[in-house]
């Protein structure tokens, strides 16, 4: 039986306007999780709001920079795609353009999916890594303050796929994932572990969404074919941020701007 959640979610005129609410978002939470912890360790994701998003944390004549301890941050992946990290695909790539040139972030501090390897070493070499970092013994999974996800047309998060093998893996933190629908191998974290993460939140933008991300809030529970159903997280609680053209099918929000979807 799917775990019972209550999803909110925030709704903006445009997708830079989203870009910038999930920079405020990602800023709070490392804040947040080195004044609790002493380190912020956050999971993200590709694409073009991430993207923004990332442009935004790396301006320094935005408040996003400063705000950010960058000293004291470890910077993950939800998943990426199986290609070297020069490939113009590479979500670490982009990743490094947008962001990690720009910030005072040390090589050790940057935990990268090895794309280039064979899939099946490379979720292996990242699991191991994942362990290491957070100091995980036995079944343990991770517990990353903040996670940022996506979501496809198609209904996959991360790089969950419809009807892929990754969806049924409960033990693993990364797996390798065949994905046919895309003719390409897939690194990703399996969705327990996403589920573990203190803050998950959603980005997602465009009016090709609005009637998958309806199907996924509103519709019946099926994870084979909408697998961003399997998110939901052990705190109970998820956000979205969303432009207007994403929520279009959705329940008009609240008059503070907040919508409130219960998963049962």
């Amino acid at each position: 039986m799917a775990r019972a959640v209550s999803v909110t979610y925030r709704v903006w005129d445009t997708a830079a306007e989203v870009a910038a609410a999930g920079a405020e978002r990602f800023a709070d939470a490392a804040v947040n999780a080195v004044k609790a912890r002493g380190v912020a360790r956050v999971a993200i994701s590709g694409g073009s709001t991430p993207k923004a998003m990332f442009a935004l944390l790396a301006d320094r004549s935005k408040p996003f920079f400063a705000r950010v301890p960058w000293e004291k941050l470890q910077l993950f992946w939800v998943d990426e795609r199986c290609v070297p990290p020069t490939d113009p695909q590479s979500n670490y790539g982009m990743t490094k353009a947008a962001l990690l040139d720009h910030v005072p972030l040390r090589a050790e501090q940057v935990f990268r999916m090895e794309g280039e390897l064979d899939p099946e070493v490379a979720a292996a070499r990242y699991e191991a890594a994942v362990r290491t970092a957070f100091r995980l013994e036995g079944a343990e999974l991770p517990q990353y303050d903040f996670i940022q996800l996506g979501m496809g047309a198609n209904m996959h998060t991360a790089s969950l796929f419809p009807h892929t093998a990754a969806l049924h893996e409960l033990g693993r933190i990364c797996v390798a994932n065949d994905v046919r629908e895309v003719n390409m191998w897939r690194l990703t974290h399996t969705f327990p572990a996403l589920n573990r993460g203190r803050e998950v939140l959603f980005l997602i933008e465009k009016a090709d969404k609005a009637e998958p991300l309806r199907d996924v809030l509103l519709g019946g529970y099926d994870p084979e074919q909408k697998p961003a159903q399997l998110i939901r997280p052990d705190s109970g609680k998820l956000e979205f941020l969303l432009d207007a053209a994403a929520a279009a099918k959705l329940p008009a929000p609240g008059a503070n701007g907040v919508g409130i979807v219960q998963l049962g």
